[in-house]
């Protein structure tokens, strides 16, 4: 209820949520109706009134409401905020900021009816099994004496099911899976889980003769559990089928049998197999990937700032974090380490972020973790949260738009000659409004063709041939190339094109910087990858006038890329971090994590074994007590630091 009524606020200052700024008018005037007729005070807090009044309110009264809306007198039974609420839910708006989910009474969550909870194998039920992380699910039904007293004929009957089980909780548990429950929410699974979950269905399947292609499934993933799904995967090939993966993990690639790399660089100057051999005929290679690998180039950045001034965070309790208490260093690069489930995002994307966003952005309708003090973050400006949602739904969104670069070029071809000659203005330029685009397909360089029974498909609009614009339009020319030539142009040769021009240049050039001068201006937003996303969304703020003292948090930055993009986006945090900010990365990439000034490695194992800070410190310090503190990530920074 408390997501519904701020009790501290009176009814005419928005005490009803739900009504207030959302579709407030008709609801809101109806309310203020209800209340003169009942003579209740709206200007007094909500928790002050007497209870019969908060009930009417809540769940509706007797009196008739007389009020006006839209030049209409109308009469209407206050039903009750209750009601309200209950068929918008049935409308299927969006009311999940309104809403709580809550454990079912009568299951006890457990999801089946008491008969079902009443079959017990082993002195356990089934609610019992599906409840508890995998690894202990394993553990169970790894333990012949849990199924002794059987009878002969129960042992006969509970064989074949039993083996069954056995295989598909060890395949789950052997990628890595152990600290999730059999009974996990699907919608609270990472993509790398599911696919990870995918993986060990097919091993459980059994084929043989089936060519597995996998994409990026390193995804997410720390080098602990990278190794696993390695053996996972050579354990499909044994079979006798073929794996092919779509990956840039170190250890992936160096695990291969045969390696193809295609390059030699990204987009349209990619597209060519510039190797394929095996690892040992790599590592003599001279392409990009193969140095790499080599170790002939590294990634290699100074990371000796001191740790002065901290954000404090006491008494975190959240999903598997108990009581826990951290300092995060400012003006640093800090990475927060760990297994996947060791609880890196309950911390900073469910307990930092949100308080941070309504202290520092003045954000509203934040979901925050009760209980939880933080402190430091009043010697910031701002919190910049870089995810990788997508730039945009539509094909009218790319990243020319987003970046803000397609204003400044409209208004560039805005100022030639000819245009001032016809008389066309910036909005000439635009494929959102009518006058310049063209309006066979409204500037979307696409046609959809409704296809009934099947998929609807995009065509290429025959009057402007995919430019979006119409001739006439396209008749204006900057250094010989009309606007859709322009947003045709790798960010690369736009950057070129546009030398001379210093607001472009600038804007250009840091999409450059983050790794991305091979996608295209005017590429569609929903073909762009969450990695390209990320850093677009990265560049633009980049491009801006910094004032340093802001707090960047980037959740798994490295996601989707090269070794030579990764060496780059470690470049620019560290330049963000030059300029005075701060910088919070969410990361499994040990190039990242190698070169952050601070790392905070939360673990020791996913789960109920997690939400502990195990180690922390330089990295350089990790590494050399990884065989005191446990931790994973020490373990494996010491051996890329060559300290094992």
């Amino acid at each position: 209820m408390k997501k519904v009524v701020n009790g501290d606020l009176p009814l005419e200052d928005g005490a009803i949520r739900i009504i207030y700024g959302f579709n407030k008018g008709f609801y809101f005037k109806m309310l203020m109706a209800y209340c003169e007729a009942a003579e209740i005070d709206i200007k007094i807090p909500f928790n002050e009134l007497p209870n019969h009044q908060q009930k009417a309110i809540l769940h509706g009264g007797v009196e008739e409401v007389h009020f006006t809306w839209k030049k209409h007198r109308l009469v209407r039974k206050w039903e009750g905020i209750v009601k309200l609420a209950y068929d918008m839910v049935k409308d299927e708006k969006d009311m999940a900021e309104y809403m709580t989910e809550k454990k079912c009474d009568a299951c006890n969550g457990n999801r089946l009816k008491p008969s079902s909870q009443s079959v017990f194998v082993a002195n356990k039920k089934i609610s019992d099994i599906i409840n508890v992380p995998i690894e202990d699910a394993h553990a169970f039904f790894q333990d012949e004496k849990n199924f002794e007293y059987f009878s002969e004929k129960n042992q006969m009957i509970s064989k074949p099911i039993l083996k069954e089980i056995k295989e598909r909780i060890f395949f789950l548990y052997d990628v890595g899976l152990g600290y999730i429950t059999l009974g996990r929410d699907a919608r609270t699974i990472s993509g790398g889980e599911a696919q990870r979950i995918r993986v060990a269905s097919q091993i459980g399947s059994g084929l043989t003769g089936v060519m597995y292609v996998l994409d990026e499934p390193s995804i997410g993933l720390h080098e602990r559990d990278t190794n696993k799904l390695i053996k996972t995967l050579r354990a499909l090939q044994e079979k006798g089928n073929t794996v092919i993966v779509v990956e840039h993990d170190k250890e992936t690639i160096e695990a291969a049998d045969y390696i193809v790399d295609i390059g030699p660089n990204a987009g349209k100057f990619g597209g060519e197999i510039v190797f394929a051999g095996t690892l040992k005929e790599m590592q003599k290679a001279k392409t990009l990937t193969a140095q790499y690998i080599s170790g002939k180039k590294k990634i290699d950045y100074v990371h000796n700032r001191p740790q002065e001034e901290f954000i404090e965070i006491k008494n975190v309790n959240i999903n598997n974090i108990k009581d826990l208490d951290v300092q995060i260093p400012l003006k640093n690069l800090c990475s927060i380490t760990g297994v996947s489930g060791s609880g890196k995002s309950s911390l900073i994307l469910q307990t930092l972020l949100p308080v941070a966003k309504e202290l520092l952005n003045h954000a509203r309708k934040v979901n925050k973790v009760d209980g939880v003090e933080i402190t430091g973050l009043e010697k910031l400006d701002k919190v910049i949260y870089l995810d990788q949602s997508p730039i945009g739904r539509t094909p009218r969104s790319n990243p020319a738009t987003y970046t803000g670069l397609m204003d400044e070029i409209r208004n560039l071809f805005s100022q030639t000659k000819e245009s001032q000659l016809r008389g066309y203005k910036i909005g000439r330029f635009s494929f959102n409004v009518k006058g310049g685009r063209c309006e066979k397909c409204q500037g979307e360089g696409e046609i959809k063709i409704e296809m009934h029974f099947l998929p609807d498909i995009m065509v290429k609009c025959d009057d402007c041939h995919g430019s979006r614009y119409n001739a006439q339009t396209l008749e204006i020319l900057y250094r010989g190339k009309n606007i859709s030539d322009v947003l045709n142009m790798s960010v690369d040769e736009a950057l070129e094109f546009f030398i001379k021009v210093p607001k472009i240049k600038d804007k250009l050039q840091t999409l450059v910087d983050v790794g991305l001068g091979y996608i295209t201006l005017g590429q569609n937003a929903v073909t762009l990858s969450g990695g390209e996303a990320q850093r677009i969304k990265l560049s633009k703020e980049l491009s801006k006038k910094d004032t340093g003292n802001t707090l960047y948090v980037l959740d798994e930055p490295t996601t989707g890329l090269h070794f030579a993009d990764v060496d780059r986006l470690t470049k620019v945090l560290h330049h963000l971090v030059e300029l005075g900010n701060s910088v919070i990365v969410i990361e499994h990439n040990l190039d990242i994590i190698k070169n952050s000034d601070w790392v905070i490695d939360i673990g020791p194992e996913g789960g109920n074994k997690g939400g502990k800070v195990v180690d922390e410190g330089t990295p350089e310090n990790l590494a050399k007590n990884h065989a005191n503190s446990g931790s994973h990530t020490g373990y494996y920074l010491a051996k890329e630091l060559k300290y094992v």
